[in-house]
């Protein structure tokens, strides 16, 4: 297989096709066929970021599945974030998220900046 940047839907599902097989072999890491499916793999993320891009989540609901991984309930960021009333209405999408809460939501839950700034 001679490797390309992939332009074409064909080309990307040739390369899928090719990939399965590979895992079927169970082909090792340090092999030649190996490295190269390293690359191919890297030539379909290049492909999909580009023509299959995933819309950023609001940064409100980021919060929301963060708290839910976390098993965490409005009240448990009373007195961090403000009053409950205050909570409850940021969680609700009725006050905005200010640059102080993001940093706090970074630090605190790890949600990556660009999400808590979109």
């Amino acid at each position: 297989m001679e490797l390309k940047i992939i332009k074409t839907q064909d080309q990307y599902e040739q390369y899928l096709n090719w990939v399965d097989a590979m895992f079927d072999k169970k082909v090792e890491a340090s092999s030649k066929e190996g490295e190269m499916l390293q690359v191919v793999l890297l030539l379909i993320k290049q492909y999909e970021d580009v023509n299959y891009p995933i819309p950023m989540p609001h940064p409100i609901d980021a919060i929301r599945m963060k708290m839910a991984e976390n098993g965490l309930k409005n009240k448990d960021l009373v007195g961090k974030v403000g009053s409950k009333g205050y909570v409850s209405a940021l969680l609700n999408k009725r006050k905005p998220l200010t640059l102080e809460l993001a940093k706090l939501f970074h630090q605190e839950f790890h949600i990556p900046a660009d999400i808590l700034l979109s």
